[in-house]
């Protein structure tokens, strides 16, 4: 069996968008769904309520998956879908039932079995530590429009295969254009210097480095109309510029040091205020 699209759901609204994209995404990608929902165990439960208490949660959260997979298989058909309800933490949970995945999709925001799935929880810690990548949509969006842009960013000094990848694969399934972008600053020092942007301007040499970062994945995929971009601008905002008519943006994390999270600031400013679904891409394994 292929590796199949993972989605997190708790029956908000936030949550049903993020299971409709996931299950747009299984059909495109011709992927099996999984669609996982997280109810507090029993050792949880017992410090504020009684054993039939967690019953009925795990009752709720079957009627949770119960109602997004009928709601899949209605409209699409052709999308072989599973669910799973699972008594963990929930970011054990996803990680767990993610691991085989191709990636795991979740809503910016949750509630109930997903009680804390709000950025800057379990959302951002799924996007800073999965091992494979993490969408995260936004509410209001649930695949974007028809012909609008892949938008990735990159720094072409750095590791770019598995973003690159990623994006061209995204843009290529959609008939979307891809929009390589990389911004840079002038440093403190320079502008305390009395340089000006025209002074310091690596842009050609840039260009030139995010032309060859994306001329392999080029020959793999002729058919995406690819165009790189370097902009003198903070990297969120030349992000979440395009972001706002894009149909999906693809950044990616960085590499783990010891415990600390592998979502730099960029990622972190652009997982916030994106105006469209971002997909978070850790590094190649190093196993």
């Amino acid at each position: 069996m292929s590796e199949p699209i993972v989605v997190g759901t708790d029956g908000s609204g936030e949550s049903d968008r993020a299971v409709d994209w996931a299950a747009a995404e299984a059909a495109l990608r011709e992927r099996p769904l999984r669609i996982v929902h997280a109810v507090p165990g029993r050792s949880a439960t017992a410090l504020f309520a009684a054993a039939e208490k967690a019953g009925r949660l795990a009752r709720a959260g079957h009627a949770v998956v119960d109602a997004a997979g009928a709601r899949v298989r209605d409209r699409w058909p052709d999308v072989e879908t599973t669910t799973v309800v699972v008594e963990d933490e929930t970011s054990d949970a996803l990680r767990r039932h993610s691991e085989d995945a191709f990636e795991l999709v979740l809503g910016r925001r949750g509630r109930g079995g997903f009680a804390s799935l709000l950025l800057g929880s379990t959302s951002l810690r799924m996007a800073s530590r999965s091992g494979v990548p993490v969408v995260i949509v936004r509410g209001g969006e649930a695949g974007g429009e028809a012909g609008a842009e892949v938008v990735a960013g990159i720094d072409p000094r750095k590791e770019t295969g598995a973003v690159l990848d990623y994006a061209f694969d995204a843009a290529a399934r959609r008939g979307a254009r891809l929009r390589v972008v990389h911004a840079w600053q002038m440093s403190t020092t320079l502008i305390d210097a009395g340089y000006t942007a025209e002074d310091a301007d690596p842009g050609p040499e840039l260009r030139r480095q995010v032309a060859a970062a994306c001329e392999p994945l080029q020959r793999r995929y002729p058919q995406v109309d690819a165009v790189g971009q370097v902009v003198l601008e903070h990297p969120v905002q030349a992000l979440t510029g395009p972001s706002r008519t894009a149909r999906l943006l693809v950044v990616g994390a960085r590499e783990r040091r010891w415990s600390s999270p592998r979502l730099g600031s960029t990622g972190h400013g652009v997982v916030h205020h994106a105006q469209c679904p971002v997909a978070v891409v850790p590094p190649p394994s190093r196993r």
